[in-house]
């Protein structure tokens, strides 16, 4: 039978502490590292006020530590909002796929929840929304000094919630949306922007040669009829190696 404090330590290694000592020096205020191993230990009862504040910290509720209440066997603790602000981490959404030259249809009914990964708060512009992109596709393999290549993961800012702050300028690595047929149809590529007097032109940087940089005059609107604008600007490239 599961204790109480079996389960406080499987929230907090859920909440990502590997021991004590890591959730104390996370949190210095708010726990002592002697008293949470003797909770843990079943040395020193869990008080309900304990209870309360190790709940909040680890993402699950002081009841279900003290006698289980509302959890499904084996249910997994899920990191507090106030948790991952103290940590400097934010829940970054996975927007979907940037592929130069597939164009994909808008679902407007999509009722499905959107997927979140844990990132470092971006430095710079703390409040801005943080999307993640997978790549696919070879648009950017030859980028200088760091290629993008097909199943890398993109960490951008959402350009909606910075373009107050930050002035889009020549050398910036972006996600550049294009929409057709009043927008049921849109591609999202990376691309490095050039700007000049009259035009803006958005490159790939690739070793193959169909792909084309995408020119549009000041207006922004191509054309074609096929709308462009920057979503979002990239921050940084991730890779996990194989292995696990």
């Amino acid at each position: 039978m599961e204790l109480p404090k079996d389960r406080l330590k499987r929230a907090r290694e859920a909440a990502g502490f590997q021991s004590p000592t890591d959730a104390a020096n996370a949190f210095p205020r708010d726990i002592n590292k002697n008293t949470l191993i003797s909770n843990e230990n079943g040395n020193r009862a869990i008080s309900k006020k304990a209870a309360e504040r190790y709940g909040e910290l680890f993402g699950v509720k002081a009841g279900w530590i003290l006698f289980g209440d509302n959890a499904e066997e084996g249910a997994a603790p899920v990191v507090s909002e106030l948790t991952l602000n103290r940590l400097g981490m934010v829940a970054g959404r996975v927007a979907g796929v940037v592929e130069a030259g597939t164009f994909r249809e808008v679902d407007e009914f999509d009722q499905s929840d959107p997927v979140e990964v844990m990132l470092p708060r971006d430095e710079k512009f703390p409040n801005a929304r943080q999307l993640v992109f997978d790549c696919s596709g070879d648009s950017m393999n030859d980028l200088r000094p760091r290629p993008i290549f097909p199943g890398d993961r993109l960490v951008c800012l959402s350009y909606e919630d910075i373009e107050h702050q930050v002035e889009l300028r020549s050398g910036m690595v972006v996600v550049v949306e294009r929409t057709r047929d009043g927008g049921h149809f849109r591609e999202w590529s990376v691309k490095q922007l050039e700007l000049f007097p009259d035009r803006a032109e958005f490159h790939p940087r690739s070793t193959n040669p169909k792909h084309k940089p995408i020119v549009i005059q000041r207006d922004h609107e191509a054309d074609d009829g096929v709308s462009v604008q920057v979503i979002a600007l990239v921050r940084r490239v991730m890779n996990e190696m194989p292995g696990l």
